[in-house]
């Protein structure tokens, strides 16, 4: 099971945003209003999830593994932000 929501989180992440805040009480008291969380569902959805996991399972101590989650989660992010881009090739 926890393979199965790991693969979920990384194949869609706003999807598993959505299902946390639906079903859990994930999210609740991480954010001091309601448009962190919604600028981080449309623009960094994997980031979102890291920073409340940290919340959760580290304690919030931002930590040497806690930076390198993420900064991963963040590279996740804008790899899946720039791989839409097409690539022309040149006519010689």
């Amino acid at each position: 099971m926890p393979c199965f929501l790991l693969a979920l989180v990384l194949l869609a992440p706003r999807l598993a945003v959505a299902l946390l805040w639906y079903f859990t009480h994930w999210f609740d008291g991480l954010f001091p209003s309601l448009l962190l969380p919604i600028i981080g569902f449309l623009l960094l959805p994997t980031t979102l999830l890291w920073y409340s996991a940290v919340h959760h399972w580290f304690g919030g101590a931002w930590t040497l593994w806690p930076v390198v989650g993420l900064v991963v989660a963040i590279a996740i992010d804008l790899g899946a932000l720039r791989g839409h881009r097409r690539f022309t090739s040149r006519r010689s």
